[in-house]
């Protein structure tokens, strides 16, 4: 029960923090609302490694850096897809990211169950339906939608390069893979001549996004040594479904029948993935 009731409140962080995240950027350049909301996370970790006195590895760190930078490019895609398009639409689709270290697992040898292959088929169909928008003859993919399948190639590629990182040390792997995400926006900011200015009006909110990311993170690595992986991984997995809720009970947004369905369809199938 408690492995549950951690994996459910990650969800639920994971969901209010992109909510926040995609709501200030439809006000603040990506950039912006990233930079500080990784620097908060980073925050947090140092006391996390701190008050465990966690031993450093070595070369293995690397993983973790690349999967930060793919992190950290994964939500610019997924912030600035909220920001151009529905947030029920780009949030489902962004969950199937379980796809690609299911991908990598075949690469080296391992065969995927049953119950992968067929949440493999349910995510895909998923984002069809919820991609299309309605009326016309011809399809038109909605707003959002490439960026949303940008973010969870790069949110797969996140965990592929954690996992492996984290096999030595679990917090110095979320440490390195943060420090190199807040890096790597420090030189997008100065590449692109971005100041890091937030108006005062703005502050609570970006730092709020900082704030559930990094709870999230710690509930889930919680959660992983209180019950099964496989329950606790399909549990974090429905985040969404809290950008959802919270996107139609403060932006009144209304995707009808065949979208919302399509968004419980990959949902669905991003949860077997998990759970195989």
């Amino acid at each position: 029960m408690t492995a549950v009731v951690l994996a459910l409140g990650a969800a639920a962080l994971w969901g209010a923090g992109d909510f926040l995240g995609g709501l200030t950027t439809r006000r603040l350049p990506v950039l912006i609302v990233l930079f500080w909301s990784q620097l908060l996370g980073l925050c947090g970790i140092a006391v996390w490694i701190a008050v465990s006195s966690a031993e450093r590895p070595g070369a293995v760190l690397l993983w973790a850096a690349g999967a930060g930078i793919a992190g950290a490019v994964g939500l610019g895609c997924l912030y600035r897809g909220m920001a151009i398009g529905a947030m029920g639409i780009v949030a489902p689709i962004s969950a199937t990211s379980p796809i690609v270290p299911l991908l990598v697992s075949v690469t080296r040898g391992d065969s995927p169950a049953a119950m992968q292959w067929a949440g493999i088929a349910l995510a895909l169909a998923g984002v069809v339906i919820v991609s299309r928008e309605p009326g016309g003859v011809g399809s038109r993919v909605a707003a959002g939608v490439g960026l949303a399948l940008l973010a969870a190639l790069c949110f797969g590629l996140f965990v592929v390069g954690l996992g492996e990182a984290a096999q030595d040390s679990a917090q110095w792997a979320t440490a390195t893979a943060r420090f190199s995400s807040v890096l790597a926006l420090v030189v997008a900011l100065g590449w692109t001549r971005t100041a890091p200015r937030v108006p005062r009006r703005l502050v609570v909110p970006v730092l709020a996004v900082g704030v559930f990311d990094t709870g999230a993170n710690v509930l889930l690595a919680l959660a992983t040594r209180h019950g099964s992986l496989g329950i606790v991984a399909v549990l974090s997995a429905l985040y969404p479904l809290t950008t959802i809720v919270l996107a139609r009970a403060v932006l009144h947004e209304r995707l009808g029948a065949s979208r919302t369905a399509g968004g419980l369809v990959a949902l669905s199938g991003a949860a077997l993935i998990a759970a195989g």
